[in-house]
């Protein structure tokens, strides 16, 4: 990223809206974030900051009321991620970034037309057990790896199942910490963690901290439902952007 005024403007406020669309909508922060930052970032510097950030976000604040952990239904998501995020980060080191830029939009395309269009209430999976769930914990730490997309594939598997509300919890909690502490390791070892990006970092972390506790705040008092509309449909539009107009 060139260093200049407007462009660290830009790259704060998106910081910024993302923590708080996270809090008031539920969207995972990485999808908004990505959105902004991929106009100004390389793409592993965009997944680096979004794994890093994504703890505070969305980890934190359920974390004292963490639910206890349901070892038989948690280790194939964690052995499927255990072999999707490095995989995952393999491929976004190797690959161009112009073309994974492409990518990258199209999958917030992709995943924002499906929760514009899919109905809340779908198909229930009644078959398939640990090989199934690996299979999810799979191609969850893939996306994890090469977009910094951490929790798309459980929060949807988790619409296909019947699991009560603390399993779900449990599931989408205890996986999303693995994913990002598996993926801070291999993006360290692609040495994607370096001064830049810690600067980056420290520079935006006042306004992501900001947004999510203003997000805890506001989120009862809006129509999370109606915002969340809108902000897929500005996706859309984005990840339009980063798939069609060149870098």
């Amino acid at each position: 990223m060139d260093v200049n005024v407007l462009d660290l403007v830009v790259f704060v406020s998106g910081s910024f809206v993302a923590a708080l669309a996270s809090q008031v909508t539920g969207l995972a922060y990485g999808l908004v974030a990505t959105a902004v930052w991929l106009q100004l970032l390389t793409p592993i510097q965009t997944v680096t900051l979004t794994i890093a950030f994504g703890p505070l976000v969305q980890g934190v604040a359920g974390w004292v009321l963490r639910p206890t952990p349901k070892w038989s239904l948690l280790w194939p998501f964690l052995a499927g991620a255990t072999i999707g995020v490095p995989v995952g980060v393999t491929i976004l080191g190797w690959s161009d970034p112009t073309t994974m830029r492409a990518v990258i939009g199209g999958l917030l395309v992709i995943y924002s037309l499906g929760g514009l269009m899919l109905p809340a209430a779908i198909g229930v999976i009644r078959s398939g057990g640990a090989i199934a769930d690996a299979g999810a914990g799979l191609l969850n730490g893939l996306l994890s790896g090469v977009a910094g997309f951490t929790g798309l594939v459980i929060v949807s598997w988790h619409r296909l199942h019947t699991w009560p509300k603390e399993i779900q919890q449990s599931v989408f909690q205890y996986v999303g910490l693995f994913v990002f502490v598996i993926g801070a390791f291999c993006l360290g070892a692609q040495g994607a963690v370096n001064g830049n990006t810690i600067s980056l970092f420290v520079l935006s972390l006042p306004a992501v901290l900001i947004g999510t506790w203003l997000g805890k705040k506001v989120r009862d008092q809006v129509d999370g439902a109606e915002i969340r509309k809108v902000l897929l449909i500005l996706l859309v539009a984005a990840g339009c952007a980063l798939a069609i107009l060149p870098s």
